[in-house]
C-alpha cells in the first residue's frame, strides 16, 4: 500500500515540479501514531521557500484528491529536504562528491552496518568512502546494492 501511494504521488508532482522548475527528492507515507503522513520532499539549486512548497501542496493536493490514491485521512506536507538530505539517485551521489554522508546498510560489511565518512566517489554502482578508524583514514567501496538509506551528513569541526 505504501509503496504505490509513493509512486502514485511522484507521478502526479513531477508536472508540477517540472512548471516550478523544482526537483523531487523523494516521497514518504508513513504512519505515526494514529495518523497517516504524506511527506514530499523538493529542491533546486539554492533551495527552496515555503512559498513555493505551498504552492506545490496547493496543486498537488487538488490532484490527489482527484486521482483519490489513498482512502483514508492523512496530512499531505510539501518540505525541503533540509541539511540531511536523503541521497536516492545516483546523481545525487555524483553531484556530493566531497561531503560528509551517513550511509545504512542492508547487512554488515566488515561487521558494521553503519557508516559515516567523506564520499570520495561514485563510479560503476558503488560508493567509495573514507571513514576515519581512531587516528587513520580508510577507503572502502560500497555496492550501491547495499545500501538502505544514505543521507549528508552534518558535521561540526
Amino acid at each position: 500500500m505504501s509503496n504505490n501511494v509513493t509512486e502514485t504521488t511522484g507521478e502526479l508532482v513531477q508536472p508540477i515540479l517540472k512548471e516550478l522548475n523544482l526537483t523531487l527528492v523523494d516521497v514518504e507515507f508513513e504512519k505515526e501514531g494514529q495518523n497517516w503522513f504524506l511527506r514530499v520532499y523538493v529542491d533546486k539549486d539554492g533551495g527552496v521557500d515555503i512559498e513555493e512548497c505551498g504552492l506545490v501542496s496547493e496543486k498537488l493536493s487538488e490532484k490527489l484528491d482527484e486521482e483519490d490514491p489513498v482512502t483514508y485521512p492523512y496530512f499531505l506536507e510539501v518540505s525541503s529536504p533540509g541539511a540531511e538530505r536523503p541521497l536516492k539517485r545516483k546523481e545525487d551521489f555524483e553531484k556530493n562528491i566531497n561531503n560528509t554522508i551517513y550511509i545504512k546498510l542492508y547487512e554488515p560489511l566488515d561487521g558494521e552496518k553503519e557508516y559515516e565518512g567523506i564520499l570520495k566517489s561514485f563510479e560503476n554502482e558503488t560508493v567509495t568512502l573514507e571513514i576515519k578508524i581512531k587516528t587513520r583514514k580508510k577507503e572502502m567501496e560500497i555496492p550501491l546494492r547495499k545500501i538502505a538509506k544514505a543521507r549528508l551528513a552534518v558535521t561540526f569541526n
